[in-house]
């Protein structure tokens, strides 16, 4: 059962929002009730950071109302921390009480909080890590406990048994949430509303993030036919409307398809992953073998100091494979990225790399942006106004697009980008030209979702070798097709297939599935909505596709005349205007035919697959 959520905490009516001349928000209408968890979406620049500004006062709004309940609290978890000179960890965490007594009286939170969050609170806030810092703004928000507590990318930077850790925090936290992320995975475990900016609109879907793409399609859908009515007066917004439900369908229905026919052929051929997995004779390897093999680890060994690494190490990468790298900071992942790249050699053993390796390497740090440099400059360093792009010369700024720049940007230079800007813009730059050779660490920081969508699409087409190191769930059951897991003192495991089969066969699918069962049986709205699409297509999925056998048929009917006409040799001496026309509409014609007949086969195989 839903828990009842009657107080209203929050309230913002018809309120106008602008920068100077350009009008953010109008007509701005939300309210925040005791207990809701709500996850904020949209697009990168749709005013997610203003929208949580709003809600903490720190923006005022222009025009409406803005109405907070007397006495309560709100936090913010923002991305970006600045911590005092010489503060401690404790100090930072505990310095918004007002006095000694309240600071005693809170003490029992650092066992609640800051152990599981892996944090030592004497240490100084100066020495720690981009990832202990964030740890240390995350433990600070949670430890203020506030009536409103809102979250601006939480996970980022994040281990995955942190992550964990985290939702079954905020799934019993007794106050309300606002959580902007990008994790898929993370926002189904926690919410039970959406707040979804997109165009300058707040849209409310009352079914938490795991009904959220269902909801989102559904009105979508119904805006494209919308907007089709009006195509002349709104058409930049029918391109949008249109393509972005395909989209998502697509993710669903090829994309998953694609990824489950890869993990059904490996875990057909278990026996030959574990004999990769196992210790490696130093025997000669096969030829007809040996060319299929990209890096080979032998009897690796790798401390720092007392700490052990990697400990008789051995593993074999074969052209092709697809690999997502799992583990705790300090367990080995960047140490074994770096004896891959040849940035370090073993203490013992060797590590063998095929000589026709050309690398790409995504740095989370993005090391490699000019601060300077434009965003133009950054793609064609060497000048001109195309980029080589998989041996295909593309225009630098429809390259760009692709990756969700607006062409007004293209020479803006490269400080002025947010984090998530910065990220796409080195994913443009690498994945130009990928090599033979893709490593990613952790690319999904500060992207929105239709980025990580595009993402996943470019990566499930690279025919090369893939590594991703990543926290995101989703994002590796997408991309991977097996774990390395590296689970500390120098144990690593390995597993076929993604995220979700790591779980599965590594044990901790148990206690997963006792939590779904739970997020389940407390949100009936969603699971009966998801029962009612198992059972069968919506209602205008099922009309689309009762209807698309007639469409198809006139087509092919105007292809037919079209063709009967044009043959006509003397046609163009007669009525060129004419030749030229009919020959334009049978070329749009054919298109609009193919896409047709595509459109019936992917619904006629989500109705299968529905039956089945």
């Amino acid at each position: 059962m839903f828990r009842v959520a009657s107080t209203l905490l929050l309230s913002v009516q018809d309120a106008r929002v602008s920068f100077g001349d350009k009008v953010l928000f109008e007509a701005l209408s939300f309210n925040i009730l005791e207990g809701q968890k709500i996850c904020l979406v949209g697009k990168n620049g749709t005013g997610k950071t203003t929208l949580m500004n709003i809600i903490t006062g720190h923006r005022e709004i222009d025009d409406g109302t803005r109405w907070q309940l007397q006495g309560i609290t709100i936090g913010y978890l923002q991305q970006d921390l600045v911590a005092r000179p010489g503060q401690s960890v404790f100090d930072y965490i505990f310095e918004q009480f007002e006095n000694d007594a309240d600071r005693e009286m809170n003490r029992y939170k650092v066992e609640m909080v800051v152990e599981p969050l892996d944090l030592n609170i004497h240490a100084q806030m100066s020495t720690l890590s981009g990832g202990q810092l964030r740890r240390a703004a995350l433990a600070r928000a949670l430890v203020e406990d506030p009536d409103i507590l809102l979250l601006d990318e939480p996970t980022n930077h994040l281990d995955l048994d942190i992550i964990e850790w985290l939702e079954g925090y905020l799934k019993s936290y007794r106050g309300s949430l606002v959580c902007i992320s990008h994790d898929r995975a993370f926002l189904t475990a926690i919410s039970d509303k959406v707040f979804w900016l997109d165009r300058g609109m707040l849209k409310v879907c009352p079914y938490g993030f795991a009904g959220f793409e269902d909801w989102s399609n559904m009105m979508l859908e119904q805006e494209s036919r919308e907007l089709h009515n009006r195509q002349k007066l709104v058409e930049h917004e029918v391109e949008w409307a249109s393509r972005s439900p395909s989209a998502r369908r697509k993710r669903n229905v090829r994309r998953l398809q694609l990824m489950k026919e890869a993990r059904d052929e490996l875990k057909a051929d278990t026996q030959a992953f574990r004999r990769m997995m196992a210790k490696v004779e130093i025997a000669t390897i096969e030829a007809e073998r040996s060319s299929q093999v990209v890096a080979e680890f032998r009897q690796v060994r790798k401390n720092f100091g007392d700490k052990v690494i990697l400990d008789q190490f051995n593993f074999r990468v074969m052209r092709g494979d697809r690999i997502g790298i799992l583990g705790r900071n300090g367990t080995g992942k960047t140490t074994f990225l770096r004896l891959l790249l040849g940035e370090l050699t073993p203490d013992a053993g060797t590590v063998k790399l095929a000589k026709t390796l050309e690398y790409s390497y995504f740095d989370q740090k993005r090391k490699d942006l000019d601060p300077d440099e434009s965003l133009w400059t950054t793609l064609c360093p060497n000048g001109g106004d195309h980029v080589n792009v998989m041996g295909k010369m593309r225009h630098v700024v429809g390259y760009l697009k692709d990756f969700l720049f607006d062409h007004n940007t293209v020479m803006n230079p490269v400080r002025t980008l947010s984090g998530g800007q910065k990220n796409r813009l080195m994913l443009a730059k690498i994945l130009a030209n990928p090599g033979n050779f893709l490593i990613l660490d952790e690319p999904t920081n500060d992207l929105d979702m239709d980025t990580l969508d595009m993402l996943e699409e470019i990566l499930i087409s690279y025919p090369g070798t893939l590594f991703v190191v990543s926290h995101d769930r989703d994002f590796l059951d997408q991309t991977v097709t097996k774990i390395l897991a590296f689970e500390g003192d120098g144990r690593v495991e390995g597993y076929i297939g993604g995220y979700s089969d790591y779980l599965e066969a590594s044990g901790r699918s148990k206690k997963k599935t006792e939590e779904k069962e739970a997020t389940k049986a407390a949100a009936p709205k969603v699971e009966t909505k998801k029962e009612k699409t198992e059972k069968r297509l919506s209602y205008k999925l099922q009309y689309e596709l009762e209807n698309l056998p007639k469409k198809i048929a006139t087509l092919e009917a105007e292809i037919e005349s079209l063709v009967d006409t044009l043959s006509d040799p003397e046609l163009y001496s007669k009525d060129a205007g004419a030749f030229h026309s009919q020959s334009k509409r049978l070329v749009t014609a054919r298109d609009d035919l193919n896409a047709a007949e595509l459109r019936w086969l992917e619904l006629e195989e989500m109705r299968s697959a529905i039956e089945q």
